[in-house]
């Protein structure tokens, strides 16, 4: 039975944001096309173009645990990573639970060249659209905060690959809103943002392409 699932809350609640000073302070638009390029700004760059220098710092570790056992992932289950970036959280899958088969997709070809060397030849670069793996290959998937980058013309088939991919378990991630103030900070902070849907409306998404995985969400207070 499909379930929302917040796991990643707390953790995004740990980062203090201004989120006027995002559009007072800087040019947004400028900023936002530059992130959409998925480079080194994005990733490595001033905080005003994306994450502002992310390194590995063993942060995800706990969460990879908590997945682990939620989903009762066990040696030799195959996991999957939609929008696995530097791939931090599947190398933390692999520490959680030693002996897992891992693989990750990023649209960032700098993000996979920068990944951890550990689980660098398990990424491909490549869309969320078109997955390039068969039909329920995997034991668990799943997406951290990387659909809500998707226009509906990509966010449908994307969801409709994680469900053909998917054996067992799904969890999808993604930013959302529950109240107008959560809303206009999403719209203030974002800057890749393509998908502004609140709860409800992820939902229906959800149902609209036949996902039967678990969803969370993270919110801007």
């Amino acid at each position: 039975m499909q379930k929302q699932i917040d796991f990643l809350q707390k953790y995004n609640m740990s980062s203090k944001r201004d989120y006027v000073g995002r559009v007072t302070q800087y040019d947004k638009a400028a900023c936002a096309e530059k992130a959409k390029q998925w480079g080194y700004d994005y990733w490595d760059g001033e905080r005003q173009y994306g994450y502002g220098g992310y390194k590995y710092d063993g942060r995800w570790l706990p969460l990879a645990k908590q997945i682990a056992e939620y989903y009762k992932i066990k040696p030799g289950d195959r996991i999957l990573d939609v929008g696995c970036g530097k791939g931090y959280m599947l190398f933390e899958f692999t520490r959680a639970v030693p002996g897992v088969e891992i693989a990750g997709l990023d649209l960032s070809q700098y993000g996979i060249d920068h990944a951890k060397e550990e689980v660098k030849p398990f990424l491909v670069q490549g869309h969320a659209r078109k997955l390039p793996f068969p039909d329920k290959s995997f034991d668990f998937i799943y997406s951290n905060t990387t659909l809500h980058n998707l226009p509906p013309q990509d966010l449908y088939p994307a969801i409709k690959e994680i469900e053909r991919v998917r054996k067992r378990d799904a969890w999808i991630g993604v930013e959302s809103f529950r109240n107008e103030r959560e809303k206009a900070n999403l719209l203030y902070w974002q800057l890749t943002c393509e998908a502004f849907f609140s709860v409800d409306g992820w939902r229906w998404w959800f149902e609209h392409c036949g996902y039967k995985g678990d969803y969370g969400f993270i919110y801007f207070e």
